[in-house]
């Protein structure tokens, strides 16, 4: 038995109707996109200094000085090695910062293995073996030192011996 002309004609409007649906819902998507970057680009530029307006991705730079990193990871490893996160939580307790903060503590984690793999390459530390997943620092002889300080580091460890009195 034959179609009627009826059903063929509404058979081909429905694939005609779905495939405009899967074209809508595609510029659908594309505006969802560029919505979410508009607005995240809104959320820095209208940041302001409102509070809580800040973003959770801190650059670094302007919270220390030049060689302070290294200068604080240098004077707590004259007590024992550590590791990379026992020194970024000494640091971050040195500078009055919140050490429950996970984003900052993250950040300044990398600060201060990128620090100890500096220090490293000029053989002032070395790198022991891991420890559950964790590198390990010690001073090396020529790290314990302690005129190997820059003047930088002795300022700043000047600095923060005097802001802790």
């Amino acid at each position: 038995m034959a179609e009627s002309q009826t059903v063929t004609i509404l058979r081909a409007k429905r694939e005609e109707i779905a495939a405009a649906i899967v074209n809508y819902e595609r510029e659908l998507e594309r505006a969802k996109a560029d919505f979410a970057h508009i607005t995240a680009a809104l959320a820095i530029f209208d940041a302001g200094d409102r509070p809580g307006s800040q973003r959770p991705y801190t650059h670094l730079c302007r919270a220390f000085r030049y060689g302070e990193i290294a200068a604080l990871c240098r004077a707590k490893l004259t007590e024992g090695p550590f590791s990379t996160p026992d020194l970024a939580k000494h640091v971050m307790t040195a500078k009055g910062l919140d050490a429950a903060d996970r984003v900052l503590a993250r950040s300044i984690g990398f600060s201060v293995l990128q620090s100890l793999r500096g220090m490293s390459r000029r053989y002032l530390v070395e790198k022991l073996p891991k420890q559950r997943g964790r590198c390990i620092w010690r001073l090396t002889s020529e790290g314990g030192a302690a005129n190997s300080l820059s003047t930088g580091g002795k300022r700043a460890i000047a600095l923060l011996t005097s802001q802790s009195q």
